[in-house]
C-alpha cells in the first residue's frame, strides 16, 4: 500500500508553496484537496443537491457555485461549516483514492487546509504542518486574495489552531523564511524515504 503523507496549514502559512517543492525537487504526485473540492462540487449533481439542502437554493447561482454567499453563512457558523465539510469530505476522499491507485511513487502528497476539520488526517500515514506568523499569514492572504483582513481572520478563527496541528503532526516547518525551505523538505523527504524502507522491512 503506497504510503500517504498529509500537508496542511492554515490560511497564507504557505503550504501549496511546500507542496511544489515536494513535486518538483523529488517528483512526488500531489493532490490538492482544495481545488479537486470545487472541481467535484462543479460536476455532482447529488453534492450539488446536498448542499442546497443544506445552505439554500442560493447555493448556487446559474448552476454555479456561489462561493460567496456559502463563505458568508459557514464562517459565521461552526455547524454549518463541519455540515458542508462532512458533505464534501466523502466526495474527495473517494477521488483521492482512484488518483491515488494510478500513481506510482513511494509516497503521495494529499495537501488539505482542513486536513484536521475534516478528519482526513486519521488516513495519513504521516502529517507535515506548515506554520507562519499569523501577521504575516494574513498580509499573504490580503496581497493573494485581494480580502478584508476581518474576512480573513474569520476563516482563521473556524480552523484548527497550529498548537493542536503540531500535536499530531510527524513534521513541521516553518515557513517564514522561504530561503530555507530547500533544506527543510529535503530533510523531510530523506526521513520520509527511511521510514517507508523500515516498514517494508518489518
Amino acid at each position: 500500500m503506497m504510503t500517504t503523507v498529509g500537508l496542511t496549514g492554515g490560511i497564507g502559512s504557505g503550504k501549496t508553496t511546500i507542496a511544489n517543492l515536494f513535486a518538483s525537487q523529488f517528483s512526488i504526485p500531489i493532490y490538492i484537496a482544495d481545488t479537486k473540492a470545487k472541481e467535484l462540487i462543479a460536476q455532482k449533481d447529488s453534492l450539488q443537491k446536498e448542499i442546497k439542502s443544506l445552505l439554500g437554493e442560493q447555493a448556487f447561482v446559474d448552476g454555479k457555485y456561489n462561493t460567496a454567499f456559502v463563505a458568508g453563512i459557514v464562517f459565521s457558523d461552526q455547524t454549518k461549516l463541519e455540515a458542508l465539510n462532512q458533505l464534501i469530505h466523502p466526495y474527495v476522499q473517494e477521488d483521492f483514492l482512484q488518483w491515488k491507485q494510478n500513481q506510482h511513487s513511494p509516497y503521495v502528497i494529499k495537501e488539505s487546509a482542513i486536513l484536521f476539520e475534516s478528519g482526513s488526517y486519521k488516513d495519513c500515514d504521516y502529517i507535515i504542518t506548515v506554520t507562519a506568523p499569523l501577521e504575516e499569514r494574513i498580509r499573504r492572504v490580503i496581497l493573494r486574495d485581494k480580502i478584508d483582513r476581518k474576512t480573513i481572520e474569520k476563516r482563521i478563527k473556524n480552523q484548527w489552531n497550529d498548537e493542536n496541528k503540531i500535536k499530531l503532526s510527524t513534521f513541521v516547518i516553518d515557513n517564514r523564511d522561504f530561503d530555507r525551505n530547500l533544506d527543510k523538505i529535503q530533510t523531510i523527504h530523506c526521513k520520509i524515504m527511511e521510514m517507508i524502507d523500515e516498514n517494508a522491512e518489518n
